[in-house]
């Protein structure tokens, strides 16, 4: 066994020995992600690397979920995990671009995108426990995530200013997206407006049973809403950022959002007829110019 070091020891160890602050860091958020230990009042489960960049706190999922039925133990535990991955690679990448970008780059490139990747991961726990058990509702309210340690941050927004709202976007059907002919990509840098080009999703959906048509409805409506947002955005940020700018903060947040809301649509039939698969292959989008 180790003998514990001193306060100071532990301090000139951080500085010095960054690399074992990182794993440190790396293994705080197993294990609480993993083991469902609320950090803090708050019920955050958080690492604190050296200071610089910061470090990404992100609300504990398995201490809120109900019992989870044996029938989902697997699907849910498997998620659980995936949660935890995003974490760390979210404070991997925070690192790794520590001083790029402009003051909203860490609420863009990094947060958002965690975010929304943990909403669609929420929602898959959800519809795993709903299979056989009552659905947990509002896991959504544990999606975001803060930037703190460093970062001078606000929750769920790093150095961000509010998010952008709805304008003018491309032309699409509801659900899906249109756009003026170009050459199409998936990722480079930002140095022209383009427009955002997303598959139609209503017309690859089967009869919608009328107790399912409302949320349908809803949801696809919530797929036009974010084209316009990704292409306000694509225009607010001309310039920024480096070759991979579009693709991390733009086309990939805006891919895990239509995950999660496709994922809504297919439950929302299923209830009551055979559920719609395939939908997630409509879920990425391309930016043409």
């Amino acid at each position: 066994m180790s003998r514990a070091l001193p306060k100071y020891d532990k301090r000139r160890v951080a500085v010095i020995g960054g690399a074992a602050a990182v794993v440190l860091s790396g293994a705080v958020i197993a294990g609480s992600a993993l083991a469902g230990t609320p950090a803090g009042s708050g019920g955050a489960t958080g690492a604190r690397t050296l200071a610089g960049p910061g470090t990404i706190s992100c609300p504990d999922v398995a201490s809120r979920l109900p019992a989870v039925p044996a029938s989902a133990r697997a699907e849910v535990d498997r998620n659980l995990t995936l949660l935890q991955t995003q974490i760390q690679e979210a404070n991997k990448r925070l690192k790794d671009t520590a001083g790029q970008g402009g003051p909203n780059f860490v609420a863009n490139a990094i947060l958002g995108p965690l975010k929304d990747k943990r909403v669609a991961t929420v929602n898959r726990i959800a519809t795993a426990i709903g299979r056989t058990a009552a659905k947990p509702t509002g896991l959504d309210a544990l999606a975001p995530c803060t930037l703190n340690a460093g970062g001078d941050a606000t929750t769920g927004g790093g150095q961000a200013s509010a998010p952008a709202t709805p304008s003018g976007g491309a032309n699409q059907q509801p659900g899906g997206g249109t756009a003026a002919g170009g050459n199409a990509g998936a990722g480079g840098g930002n140095t022209g407006a383009g427009t955002i080009s997303c598959p139609d999703v209503a017309s690859r959906l089967p009869a919608v049973p009328a107790s399912a048509r409302a949320e349908v409805d809803r949801n696809l409506t919530l797929l036009q809403t974010q084209i316009q947002e990704a292409n306000k955005r694509l225009k607010d940020t001309a310039g920024q950022g480096g070759p991979d700018f579009v693709a991390n903060a733009i086309l990939g947040p805006l891919k895990d959002k239509r995950v999660a809301t496709v994922n809504r649509i297919a439950t929302a039939i299923g209830r009551t007829a055979a559920k719609p698969t395939g939908l997630d292959a409509l879920a990425p989008c391309t930016l043409t110019r």
